[in-house]
């Protein structure tokens, strides 16, 4: 796999179904598994990257063998390198100049959401929080100049928006430092 710089997700609505996805995702193309497990209310992800040919592969043969427990599913050809840090945990501001936040019903959305933030604007993704004690919802943050979150916030809503997941978006001018406690 030289070219792992795609990502595929299928969010399932059975826990049971998501190993059966999880293994014909696997076998279906020459994909890394970034992480499987249950979620919120109920639910199943399964992540994986590699190539755009064979993260596509996956995520058909996944979402075909996943019938009618799939929520939702996407591909994203070349994810915006800050994603992967801020699903982890691992980016930490020093500074708020602007907070921006997007929440979606769907893990899914949410990832197409925070990787198109990433894309529009210049701001630094912080956290991408995925379902787990938020009841099957998911949220993204980022920093960055007032007009560039402003920017940001409302394509990574309107990619959410497009699925009719979005659950709300906030811009916070200069938030106050004790926001950052809240965070990560």
């Amino acid at each position: 796999m030289a070219n792992r710089n795609s990502i595929g997700l299928i969010e399932l609505g059975s826990i049971a179904a998501g190993f059966e996805v999880t293994d014909a995702m696997l076998k279906a193309a020459d994909v890394e598994l970034v992480v499987a497990r249950s979620i919120c209310s109920g639910k199943y992800m399964v992540l994986v990257r590699g190539d755009v040919a064979g993260v596509e592969a996956a995520v058909a043969a996944g979402s075909e063998a996943g019938g009618f427990s799939v929520i939702d599913t996407f591909v994203i050809p070349n994810v915006h390198a800050s994603v992967f840090p801020a699903l982890s945990g691992v980016t930490k501001a020093e500074h708020l100049e602007a907070l921006g936040i997007i929440e979606s019903f769907s893990v899914a959305s949410l990832i197409e959401g925070a990787d198109a933030m990433a894309k529009s604007a210049n701001v630094r993704l912080v956290e991408v929080r995925l379902a787990m004690a938020l009841g099957g919802k998911a949220f993204a943050s980022c920093t960055g100049s007032v007009a560039a979150v402003r920017a940001a916030v409302d394509n990574g809503a309107e990619k959410i928006a497009a699925k009719g997941l979005l659950v709300n978006k906030v811009v916070i001018p200069n938030p106050r430092p004790e926001l950052q406690n809240e965070m990560i």
